[in-house]
């Protein structure tokens, strides 16, 4: 059966207005700290306030949005969270990762990895060995807390202060690399001890661990950030702790920095 020509022709942007106000709708409230007013989204976005209210009454009912009535303001649900799981499912970012990390380790001659938050924890997509250089707990699908790792730190470090609260809202959240609740020498035990350790992080623009992972060996790691400035995944280095002395981890993380805005560049379907 012949299609008509008119159905095959590509949609233009007024043929689908609801579809694309939808998805702005969505774009800003992931690049928001938090909830927002939905006159803030129409008047941002510059759309009616009736559209932009109809349109997240339907994506509250399908979970895209939380409506968090006493405040008045709208925010992203789990449905969209879903989303993003879904991405990290399919290994887009393991797959353009993978060769950014390989020349990253040729660079520096240290072993590199790429790592994803979900929840507390980390987990490790991508790992790229350097020649002569030990194995490491950090493994492809591994889960450590991200609280105690390198990644972890320069994730949380971008997140907004509330999410990471929420995150760990008491001291049993802590756990340490053994499973337990007991610090490992310089461990952060306390949400005081992370929300400090966090504004580091944003000073200096990187993290670090340095034995709180396997002992002996430290790492510094910056987070990729997508279109939006949400953090997609943390790129680390790890090294033996006796022979790379910190005043060169600025050096290191240098490099990871720049491996880690490629990688942002690319997800984001940059190329220049």
């Amino acid at each position: 059966m012949d299609v008509p020509a008119e159905s095959r022709a590509a949609p233009t942007k007024a043929d689908v207005p609801a579809a694309r106000h939808t998805l702005q709708i969505l774009t800003h409230l992931a690049a928001q700290r938090g909830p927002v007013p939905a006159s803030t989204i129409a008047q941002t976005l510059g759309l009616p306030r009736s559209t932009v209210y109809r349109l997240l009454g339907v994506l509250t009912e399908l979970g895209f949005v939380l409506h968090f009535p006493e405040a008045r303001r709208y925010g992203i649900g789990l449905a969209a969270f879903e989303l993003s799981s879904g991405f990290a499912r399919q290994e887009p970012l393991a797959r353009l990762g993978r060769p950014i990390l390989a020349s990253l380790v040729d660079t520096i001659g240290e072993s590199a990895h790429l790592a994803v938050l979900h929840g507390r924890d980390v987990i490790y997509l991508v790992e790229e060995r350097a020649p002569r250089r030990p194995a490491l707990v950090t493994d492809v699908g591994v889960r450590l807390p991200s609280h105690l790792t390198a990644s972890g730190r320069a994730l949380l470090a971008t997140l907004p202060v509330a999410q990471v609260r929420a995150l760990f809202p008491d001291p049993s959240a802590f756990v340490q690399r053994d499973g337990g609740n007991t610090p490992a020498p310089g461990g952060v035990s306390s949400y005081r001890e992370l929300s400090r350790l966090l504004a580091e992080v944003r000073a200096q623009g990187y993290a670090a661990e340095d034995g709180d992972v396997t002992l002996g060996l430290a790492s510094v790691a910056v987070a990729v950030r997508d279109h939006s400035g949400w953090p997609a995944a943390g790129i680390a280095v790890t090294f033996a702790r006796s022979s790379v002395p910190p005043e060169r981890w600025p050096e290191l993380a240098a490099a990871v920095e720049h491996a880690a805005a490629e990688l942002g560049r690319r997800i984001s379907g940059r190329t220049g």
